[in-house]
């Protein structure tokens, strides 16, 4: 691999609220599932949603440095749609202009790895995500985990870390595969992959440190979702001073990059970070914390968001999922969205653009052409209101409308700089919200009618 011509200028992981206890999942199916909690999406969040958290909060760390990105790369084993793009629905949500390319790296794990590799040669945002489902009693379920990481690269100069090294083998050998419509996917007995792996992780780390100038790095990260790679790893890579993995388990095409997030958050400026990614053969690439690494990490380092979260069950993770089928709603089922509605109120409906008017100010959401405040026709300009901070004006609680996670809370939100909207609340914990408080905007899924997702905005307690 030649030398890439952009670094990493700023990076975000984003790890979803809720957990559930690997004992919970044992007591359930009388079975070992481990300690600790599996970090689990919510039923209104897929790669898509957690994707755009993940890019938002790196955009906003780059700032000025990357004003725009000049491509968007997807990269998920779990995609919502097929035969369509599912990075235009991201470059949508982040507001991005139509000039800037997007497009999807999906399918196999690996994906992640070539994101981050093509992002560095040309620039731009590279967002890992995905949403792990494995059937009750896999070790995808118990050690898998639902998550996703964005890296913006952009000049050499203004980056916190750069690739100075890298190696790939290929090889075609069945470890894990999952037939395409199958939620869950099958794996093959896992000293077979590992017999496919190790010499080709070897030679990979071996490649690539030589491809750096080094014998060995400071951090070691090494990923699979071969599990005897990653319980073998410190023996199986003996080319640093400290060896580690995913915190949190299986990601996906997003575990390599949750896990250089968290490596990202510890270095220290000179320091190397040697990622390895053993996933239909072997990647490895060696990383550089600049002197910049200090100022540019993430706002919320990957342990403390592993940390926290909210207790979720193990049958309403199960509904969740859809491996659960329970009674539905006696209501009328959604109505799919309309593709001209959705297209005309594009910047509306997926970077929750509203409109100010420039004669007195006021903020009309959604947007409108005659001002509610003075009256004045066609004199507004566009006010995005995504990332901006509101407070709880009221709400209501809904125990009798149906919802995976009963019951339903909306509330209408003040925002800080103008404008005023009723959202549902996203995570919703009644006793948590009172009048003033403070909420953030979040990018969700309302439904799914006729396989169409039905993406908006809510809005989650800070």
């Amino acid at each position: 691999m030649s030398a890439p011509r952009f670094g990493i200028v700023s990076y975000a992981a984003h790890l979803p609220r809720y957990r559930l206890a690997r004992t919970e999942i044992g007591a359930a199916l009388n079975t070992s599932a481990g300690r600790g909690d599996r970090v689990v999406a919510s039923f209104d969040e897929d790669s898509t949603t957690l994707a755009v958290a993940a890019a938002r909060a790196a955009l906003a760390a780059a700032g000025t440095r990357v004003p725009v990105p000049e491509s968007l790369h997807f990269a998920t084993t779990t995609p919502a749609y097929a035969d369509k793009a599912n990075a235009t629905a991201i470059h949508a949500a982040l507001g991005l202009p139509e000039t800037v390319f997007a497009a999807d790296l999906a399918g196999s794990a690996r994906s992640g790895v070539a994101a981050l590799r093509a992002t560095a040669a040309t620039g731009g945002l590279a967002v890992l995500a995905d949403v792990i489902v494995g059937r009750p009693g896999s070790s995808d379920e118990s050690g898998g985990g639902d998550a996703a990481a964005a890296f913006v690269f952009g000049p050499s100069e203004d980056a916190a870390a750069e690739i100075v090294g890298a190696a790939s083998f290929t090889e075609e050998f069945l470890d894990r595969w999952r037939a395409p419509g199958s939620a869950a996917g099958e794996r093959w007995e896992e000293r077979f992959g590992f017999g496919r792996y190790a010499p080709l992780v070897e030679r990979a780390v071996a490649h690539s440190l030589s491809d750096a100038g080094i014998d060995q790095a400071d951090h070691v990260v090494v990923v699979s979702g071969n599990t005897a790679v990653t319980k073998r790893a410190a023996s199986l890579v003996q080319a640093g001073k400290s060896t580690g993995g995913s915190l949190i388990g299986y990601a996906g095409a997003a575990t390599a990059g949750v896990a250089l997030a968290d490596a990202l958050d510890r270095a220290q400026p000179g320091e190397t970070i040697l990622l390895v990614s053993a996933v239909d053969g072997a990647d490895a690439l060696v990383l550089r914390a600049t002197e910049k690494i200090a100022d540019h990490r993430q706002a919320i380092p990957v342990t403390e968001q592993v940390a926290a979260g909210r207790a979720v069950t193990y049958p309403t993770y199960l509904t969740w999922r859809g491996l659960l089928d329970r009674e539905p709603p006696r209501r009328p089922e959604p109505d799919r969205v309309s593709g001209p509605a959705a297209a005309r109120g594009r910047a509306w409906k997926f970077s929750l653009t509203g409109s100010r008017c420039r004669d007195c100010g006021f903020v009309h959401l959604p947007p409108a052409r005659v001002c509610k405040g003075c009256g004045a026709v066609d004199r507004m300009v566009a006010e995005p209101l995504a990332g901006r901070a509101g407070s709880v004006a009221t709400y209501t609680v809904d125990r009798l409308a149906f919802s995976p996670a009963p019951p339903v809370v909306d509330a209408v939100v003040d925002f800080t700089d103008g404008g005023r909207y009723t959202f549902e609340v996203a995570d919703a914990d009644p006793e948590a919200l009172a009048v003033g408080t403070q909420v953030e905007t979040v990018f969700r899924r309302l439904n799914t009618a006729g396989g169409v997702q039905n993406y908006f905005w809510k809005v989650r307690v800070l």
